[in-house]
């Protein structure tokens, strides 16, 4: 399945390179609204919230509402995930607050779970180096994205896992990367990172992942149909 994203950054919907080089901005939120109305799940980040650099909640609570989504980005408390739910998201995306010391924060995760259910919990498992990365994948720890899965297992209901390494450059993801997380979980797992084709997006499905994509659908480069 193919998951659309929407990043949100400076009260805009951008597209970074790396996470870092912007490479698309715009203030039209309504019309991706409109555009992605059609899909059954849409990603939704805060990269200011998970930066540590401000809040786009606004825009969240707008675009959460409006459209079937999983909502990252910031979630670092049980109640601003509890919040986010209310505004309407199906699950919330938590990744650095899942790791503490540079390994996997297993107090935090069974509290998340525990109070919100862990099918409402999905975990971010970000690669780079072949390590995990956080906070806006700004800091490497020294976990590998398999055993972060691994440990993270009970406390969710689905793993989304980004490679790091080739986001935003619309060169392909890495399958091999994706597929060893694959087998280190019975969980669901969502891949991002590159992805830029509609072959990569079918090969994951087969393979039953599910696939998020931006910047492909953003510069025209995947053509995908509208409602």
């Amino acid at each position: 399945m193919l998951i659309p994203s929407i990043d949100l950054k400076g009260g805009q919907i951008v597209q970074l390179v790396q996470g870092e080089r912007p490479a698309i901005a715009t203030d039209d939120v309504d019309l991706w609204i409109s555009r992605f109305s059609g899909f059954p799940c849409v990603q939704l980040i805060d990269l200011d919230a998970a930066m540590g650099t401000g809040t786009n909640a606004n825009l969240v609570r707008q675009v959460a509402s409006s459209l079937p989504c999983r909502v990252g980005g910031g979630i670092r408390s049980v109640d601003r995930a509890a919040e986010v739910l209310d505004y309407g998201a199906k699950a919330v995306i938590v990744g650095s607050s899942l790791f503490q010391e540079g390994n996997p924060n297993i107090d935090f995760a069974d509290k998340l779970a525990s109070t919100i259910g862990p099918d409402h919990v999905i975990a971010a498992v970000d690669s780079k180096d072949g390590r995990v990365v956080i906070k806006g994948w700004t800091e490497a720890t020294s976990i590998t994205a398999v055993d972060a899965v691994r440990a993270l297992e009970p406390f969710c209901g689905e793993f989304l896992y980004t490679h790091v390494d080739k986001e935003g450059l619309m060169e392909g993801t890495d399958l091999e990367a994706i597929l060893a997380v694959k087998r280190a979980t019975a969980r669901r797992l969502t891949a991002a990172g590159g992805i830029t084709t509609q072959a990569e997006i079918d090969q994951l499905d087969g393979e039953n992942i599910d696939a998020v994509v931006g910047m492909a659908i953003y510069t025209g480069r995947l053509e995908i149909k509208y409602p």
